[in-house]
């Protein structure tokens, strides 16, 4: 299966020394983009080989079986890069691609919002599983076994499963579950005649009812259908999340979420000064200052993780995180929340007139959702007693 990741919507932590899943390998980049396969993935490997020699299948048929599973996720990869190439059509470019037992994510920066643009995005992966197809046909490929088979798959030709497979992967992907494809599809056809927010709301329950569906049927036949409604029951929850965030964050200035009242330190002082001030307030990002010259900012984590390696006594300058990148007051806080999340970052320095006024984290963000709402309600409620 496939799906088209946005963002996550829980706080961002700092960037790893590798993008993508965690504990997940880089096999490489194909258009700038990095491909990484998840560790869960080679358990899927491991199965197939351990299940073939164990059932006394000879070597040769084992290797066979292993070689065509990774020539059916050559085909999700190609799958994954339709989807980013697409986006990337419109402006939109993907962080990684990443390989896991139940298919590929590949993350993009964002959704297009553009209904039409969604639509081309969220079909290009199916696109290029129906070309490799139509190439699989024209070159010799046929359905020759029973469909209804459980042993498929391990039976009949390579090309001519290679060839099942692609289409398969066509008809799956479009079933309208959000976030799969089909679901992305519904909610870009449904946004061309409502609001961006209730198109998606409708897609995302649609998917879980799907989901819903999936687990139905995996008690009954196939269990690994249960693993599918649980990503796409996830998925759904998240996605809607992201949208009802982005919309209401709509109008809204970094300045009216910023952290005004902070305290910074400077390069030499102590991380068990900085501790003493982590313990006696709510600050947990500290910007770092050199005579006025902004340096950096320690975080709570890389506070404790010096704490643990060179004790109280650590400089703070060495533990710093360099070269944040800075917002302007005035820009709009859903740009800087994109930023936040793209870099993988605590906090933002924000600025005005070439001088540091206040951080933004995504704690400041998620408390500010939570009073908007509040005052929305009460100001709902006045409405109705009036």
């Amino acid at each position: 299966m496939s799906s088209l990741a946005p963002p996550p919507v829980q706080r961002p932590q700092p960037a790893p020394a590798q993008q993508g899943f965690s504990f997940s390998l880089r096999l490489g980049s194909v258009f700038g983009i990095p491909i990484y396969v998840h560790w869960t993935f080679w358990i899927l490997i491991l199965w197939i080989a351990l299940s073939g020699l164990l059932s006394g299948e000879p070597s040769s048929v084992v290797i066979g079986q292993i070689g065509f599973v990774l020539a059916l996720f050559g085909c999700v990869v190609l799958h994954e890069l339709g989807h980013a190439l697409a986006a990337l059509r419109y402006g939109v470019k993907t962080s990684d691609i990443t390989l896991l037992p139940i298919g590929g994510v590949a993350r993009l920066r964002k959704i297009p919002e553009r209904p039409w643009e969604e639509f081309v995005v969220a079909l290009a992966g199916p696109a290029v599983n129906v070309l490799i197809a139509a190439i699989l046909y024209l070159i010799g490929a046929r359905i020759n076994v029973d469909v209804s088979d459980e042993r498929l798959l391990l039976k009949g030709g390579f090309l001519d499963r290679l060839f099942l497979v692609n289409i398969s992967l066509v008809l799956f992907n479009l079933l309208p579950a959000f976030p799969m494809d089909g679901g992305r599809v519904l909610r870009s056809l449904l946004a061309m005649t409502m609001d961006y927010g209730r198109a998606t709301e409708i897609a995302a329950r649609i998917g879980q009812l799907m989901a819903i569906l999936f687990v139905f049927i995996g008690l009954q036949s196939n269990p690994f259908l249960i693993l599918i409604a649980l990503f796409v029951w996830i998925g759904a929850n998240n996605e809607a999340a992201v949208v009802g965030e982005r919309l209401a964050l709509r109008g809204v200035r970094v300045r009216d979420a910023m952290m005004t009242d902070f305290v910074t330190l400077s390069p030499d002082d102590t991380l068990g000064h900085a501790a003493e001030i982590l313990l006696a307030g709510s600050q947990q990002d500290f910007p770092v200052a050199d005579r006025g010259d902004f340096t950096g900012v320690l975080t709570r984590a890389a506070l404790l993780a010096g704490l643990a390696s060179g004790g109280r006594e650590a400089r703070v300058g060495d533990h710093q995180i360099p070269d944040v990148p800075t917002v302007a007051a005035d820009s709009p806080l859903v740009s800087a929340v994109t930023i936040l999340r793209e870099n993988g970052l605590p906090c933002l320095r924000v600025v005005e007139g070439g001088r540091t006024v206040g951080l933004l984290t995504a704690e400041n963000i998620s408390e500010y959702m939570m009073i908007r709402s509040a005052l929305i309600q009460a100001d709902r409620l006045s409405e109705r007693s009036a």
